[in-house]
């Protein structure tokens, strides 16, 4: 229902390239252009403007492509509400999840929600659980499951799975042979931490501080933005990491990583947010309930 050439320039702000715009959208690359230039024409303002290697957002396209996020959730909402008129539960259903929980957690919610609900279509938005929080309270996504309670205010938050960290080196690792580890042993070695604005890098350094431990202290080689990409480093044996234990499970089984409890011990909450303030439909409803009992269940 919204204007074509709003689509199209949302598709080239997301993907910051002609080409993956076009591709995604099925169209030509000259199709495209041509969209963006109508707009462009529309506004008498640059959208875009060409940086070496690719393109950006002027501070003009920042703003239409805020308002294109809303405008296009909107008419995703409004078909998901004509559906329910029929009882159908089908539509849209615009997601974001923190890298932790789309990597090692979604998949199997998603697969089995779909099996369920053929007539979904789930659109997952992959960041830091600050920056899904924020999307969420803009309307931008209508469901965000992140690993901290949610700052911003007029989200609803609420817990949906409580699990275990625990500390992950390599069998060869120096602290490899204890049972259990302490902040102040784990002071000495080298820390493979996640990227600034994570929840679980601020849980960790709150765990730390919290041990006497300064974490600005802590030798950090490293800094990643993805559960996979920290598990393969510490697997080669530069450094420790922390992250809940189940996240580790398959690599500690083929024994290519060690999980040793920490003391005292840490556990970490994941929770589910919505804008309070927004109308829930029957997707969202159905989606929320669904996934709670999965996570809880694989807990």
């Amino acid at each position: 229902m919204a204007d074509r050439r709003l689509q199209v320039f949302h598709a080239v702000a997301e993907h910051l390239s002609f080409t993956r715009a076009a591709e995604a959208l099925f169209m030509t690359q000259p199709a495209v252009t041509f969209q963006i230039r109508q707009l462009e024409e529309q506004y008498d303002t640059r959208l875009f403007e060409r940086r070496r290697g690719g393109i950006a957002l002027t501070r003009a396209g920042e703003l239409v492509f805020s308002y294109a996020q809303r405008i296009l959730g909107l008419g995703d909402e409004m078909d998901t509400r004509l559906a329910e008129m029929t009882g159908d539960v089908r539509g849209v259903l615009p997601l974001g999840a923190s890298a932790m929980v789309a990597e090692c957690l979604m998949a199997g919610v998603l697969v089995d929600f779909s099996a369920r609900y053929p007539q979904v279509r789930p659109q997952m938005v992959v960041a830091n659980s600050e920056e899904i929080a924020s999307r969420v309270a803009g309307h931008t996504v209508a469901i965000g499951l992140i690993e901290a309670a949610a700052r911003q205010p007029g989200l609803t938050c609420d817990i949906c799975r409580d699990d275990e960290l625990a500390m992950i080196c390599a069998p060869a690792h120096p602290l490899a042979g204890m049972k259990k580890v302490g902040p102040r042993a784990l002071a000495g070695h080298d820390y493979v931490s996640r990227e600034p604005g994570s929840a679980t890098r601020e849980m960790v350094a709150g765990y730390f501080r919290d041990n006497r431990v300064p974490p600005e202290g802590l030798r950090t080689p490293m800094e990643l933005g993805s559960p996979e990409a920290i598990k393969a480093v510490v697997a080669t044996g530069l450094g420790f990491s922390i992250m809940a234990r189940t996240l580790a499970a398959r690599e500690v089984q083929l024994g290519t990583l060690l999980a040793i409890s920490l003391n005292p011990p840490l556990r970490r909450k994941l929770y589910l947010i919505q804008p309070e303030d927004r109308f829930q439909s029957r997707l969202v409803g159905a989606f929320v309930q669904f996934a709670r009992q999965q996570l809880k269940d694989t807990a």
